[in-house]
């Protein structure tokens, strides 16, 4: 499979970006916002999806960007936090507020969450290149279904 370069415009665009990040792991310290540019920036190692079967699971590297973002706030990941702490992204989500700005939301296992008060929508994610084989695919139970995104400031259910 060649690279993937994706831009997500609107909640219909960024629910593409986030099928293609869901699983996707992290540390905290490939997490990093730049205030003075309302820019948001993350490195992720994501699964690939387009895996056939009969194909070895693998992940590959992949850079995000959030542009025009305003304000950055989070449940479960402190300021400070260790840089090698081990975060995995199940989805990410936009809510309006006053079109076309709103919060995007990155919700990941444990309850932790980012939330990002952005203009617009405006994200891109591209593949770096690296691509390894893995040990395992990630799984899901069928019956559950999406929620709403976490209140940050809320106890994890």
């Amino acid at each position: 499979m060649e690279l993937l370069k994706l831009a997500a415009l609107d909640a219909e665009d960024l629910t593409v970006i986030s099928a293609h990040l869901q699983d996707a792991v992290l540390r905290a310290g490939d997490l990093t916002y730049l205030a003075a540019e309302h820019r948001f920036v993350l490195a992720v190692r994501r699964f690939d999806w387009s895996i056939r079967d009969g194909e070895a699971p693998r992940r590959r590297l992949a850079g995000v960007h959030f542009e025009r973002v305003l304000g950055v706030r989070t449940r479960g990941i402190a300021p400070g936090q260790g840089a090698e702490t081990a975060l995995s992204l199940l989805a990410v989500t936009f809510e309006p507020v006053d079109a076309p700005s709103g919060t995007v939301t990155l919700i990941f296992s444990g309850g932790a969450a980012i939330r990002l008060d952005v203009e617009c929508i405006e994200v891109r994610m591209k593949d770096l290149g690296p691509v390894w084989e893995t040990e395992s695919q990630p799984v899901h139970a069928p019956d559950l279904e999406p929620g709403p995104p976490p209140r940050l400031g809320a106890a994890p259910n």
